[in-house]
């Protein structure tokens, strides 16, 4: 027999091999049908044979994608027994995302990373699909226009709460509300709004491998709430179906504190991994919020995330885990946004002046501001203009009152230099405060005016910010001034120009990136990587930490308190206090009716009886006491830092 004819013997021989293995495989996926988003479904994949290390199960939604558009995959290697057996069990928990899912193993194979491989964030490469081994049927959903994605955030009005949410298709939706579960009378109407593949400015978001539909976000607002009230409300409608009942608690306009939970960088988790990273602490972020919510039902809260949001960078898909994860803290408070660089940054984005050009480049995936800008309303009316698409880039910078605090939002990633509207806004905004009603105020941006992460990029960038920023920020004498982008937590001393202040009110900042995202430079050396850069601290930073946790922030008319929470183990791991002190200034003064009834008694005894001077000047030292005592309650005056911290 011929070389040839036994070659193709061979090739023969391999092919009836794959096949017989793909046929002796079997995926199950049960139920078939879920009936709401985050329901779990359980996967059997029995019957592999000749288990390999680089086998994979593939995510695809919807069930008719590409093997190469995954949503993300996990290595059947590290399901315990499969290398064994050839079988392996899951129970996952699958978000609405308004298409039917299915689920792929396949043969894998061991991959040599070059220039043209398809890799992941982490640099390692993709799975690659040699041959199915089993496909499981499509899984569905009952109701595709299940509401889903449930945040609400504060609108420019006192009483109304604005609530949004998403639907496959355009459906009429509303959101029904009341004082009582029971009696949800009242009624108002979503508006709608999406957008397109065509929107999305660059690779991979306009790419097929980065895209899903988003569907249809709706927006609706509650209105004529009463204040300091628990609402309970429901959205959806009788075609597309309605959601659980939510309640929350209406912010008062004269509170006498705030109550607010605060990060940046916290990002998603999934069942898979996927192109890029994922962020599993973000789960236990959100875990321990809730638990706050609980512990403050008898409050209004405020939750804040200062920028990188979801961190999709282009897969869309990110973005529905994302909000699914969220919405058991932010269906019950107001969750509110300021942009990152990795919901904005691509090539072309209008504004990058030449000290810039090697700051905002990629890190949006081709978002361009657009999913951050749909998928969040925050108040105010700021916008930009995108040259690269027709949806302008929303929710730049505004401004709120929340109980005893101002809260300011403002972008790093679009012009904040003298001239720029933004930066009169902020100006404007800050020199109107009024610091009875609101005696702290609170400035929240992205990327970190102050840092100990001094990579030279960053440099110039925070150089900017302190020649455009950092000047207003002490002339209104702002309190505390809260960043992102760095992974981690940071206190630093009250500063002004890389100087700590001893006499001099200036504002405290703080980095509070640590949500969730966990890649960064370290601020400790690891043994198993000597050749890493270490930041040093730097002698204005008073404390940092690489723990994941949030903020706490709880102020009241003469104290604001934020406590770092660590994930690891949910106690306080740094304090900072700021206090208001007692100014010496008479105009502020405002005396009970009995101090002026008794001056005029005294006045009365004075023009009366001479003697009376004795009695008067007992009296005169009591009023002395309590002008005192006043003195120490005014609602603006100089400050007393007060910084500890633990560990």
């Amino acid at each position: 027999m011929g070389g040839t004819a036994q070659f193709l013997i061979f090739i023969m021989i391999i092919i009836i091999i794959k096949e017989s293995l793909a046929k002796a495989a079997s995926l199950d996926a049960t139920p078939q049908t879920l009936q709401k988003s985050g329901d779990k479904i359980k996967l059997s994949l029995r019957g592999v044979a000749q288990p390999a290390e680089f086998d994979w199960l593939g995510f695809y939604n919807p069930a008719d994608s590409d093997h190469n558009f995954f949503l993300g995959y996990i290595l059947l290697s590290s399901c315990l027994g499969f290398m064994d057996s050839g079988s392996c069990e899951w129970e996952i928990p699958l978000g609405n995302m308004r298409a039917p899912y299915q689920f792929r193993a396949f043969r894998g194979k061991s991959v040599n990373v070059t220039a043209n491989t398809t890799v992941d964030e982490d640099g390692d490469p993709l799975p690659v699909a040699e041959s199915v081994l089993a496909v499981s049927s499509s899984v569905e959903f009952h109701n595709y226009n299940e509401p889903t994605q449930i945040h609400l955030a504060l609108t420019s009005n006192p009483g109304e709460m604005r609530v949004m949410f998403v639907t496959r298709d355009p459906v009429r939706s509303f959101v029904k509300y009341g004082r009582k579960r029971e009696h949800l009378h009242s009624i108002a109407k979503a508006r709608m709004e999406t957008y397109s593949q065509s929107d999305m400015c660059d690779s991979p978001a306009n790419a097929s491998i980065g895209w899903r539909s988003p569907g249809i976000i709706h927006d609706v607002v509650m209105e004529n709430l009463q204040q300091g009230k628990r609402y309970h409300y429901q959205v959806g409608s009788d075609t597309g179906g309605w959601s659980d009942i939510y309640s929350f608690r209406v912010p008062k306009e004269d509170a006498d504190e705030t109550h607010a939970l605060l990060f940046g960088d916290m990002g998603t988790t999934a069942p898979y991994l996927t192109f890029k990273r994922l962020q599993p602490e973000s789960e236990r972020t959100v875990g321990l919020m809730e638990a706050e919510l609980e512990r403050l039902e008898d409050h209004a809260v405020y939750i804040s995330h200062i920028g990188d949001i979801s961190y999709a960078r282009g897969y869309a898909w990110l973005w529905d885990e994302f909000f699914q994860r969220i919405q058991p803290v932010a269906a019950k408070a107001p969750y509110h946004v300021c942009i990152g660089n990795h919901e904005y940054d691509w090539p072309l984005q209008p504004w990058k002046p030449d000290w810039a050009s090697h700051i905002y480049g990629t890190d949006g995936g081709g978002e361009c501001g657009v999913p951050y800008s749909v998928r969040f309303n925050m108040p105010g009316n700021s916008s930009s203009p995108n040259t690269s698409t027709k949806i302008a880039t929303r929710n730049l910078y505004y401004s709120h009152d929340v109980g005893v605090v101002h809260f300011l939002y403002f972008s790093t990633e679009t012009d904040f230099t003298r001239g720029s509207e933004q930066l009169a806004f902020m100006e404007k905004d800050l020199q109107s405060i009024d610091r009875k009603k609101t005696p702290f105020v609170v400035v929240l941006g992205h990327r970190p005016m102050y840092s100990s992460n001094m990579d030279d990029h960053s440099r110039v960038l925070r150089a900017e910010m302190i020649e455009h920023i950092e000047p207003i920020l002490v002339k209104y004498n702002v309190d505390l001034v809260l960043w992102g982008h760095v992974h981690k937590y940071e206190r630093i001393c009250a500063i002004k120009n890389h100087t700590c202040g001893e006499t001099e009110k200036l504002p405290v900042h703080v980095v509070i990136g640590m949500g969730g995202q966990d890649y960064q430079p370290p601020w400790q050396a690891r043994p198993q990587h000597p050749n890493t850069y270490v930041y040093p601290q730097q002698e204005w930073s008073m404390f940092r930490s690489a723990e994941f946790g949030y903020g706490r922030l709880h102020a009241t008319r003469s104290v604001l308190k934020m406590e770092y929470i660590g994930n690891h183990d949910g106690q306080v791991h740094d304090v900072l206090e700021i206090k208001l002190e007692e100014e010496d200034d008479d105009r502020n003064c405002e005396y009970p009716a009995w101090f002026w009834a008794l001056n005029v008694a005294a006045a009365v005894v004075l023009s009366l009886v001479g003697s009376g001077l004795i009695l008067l000047k007992r009296k005169s030292a009591t009023l002395q006491q309590h002008r005192q005592d006043v003195d120490v309650m005014k609602p603006r005056g100089s400050y007393l830092r007060v910084q500890t911290s633990n560990v």
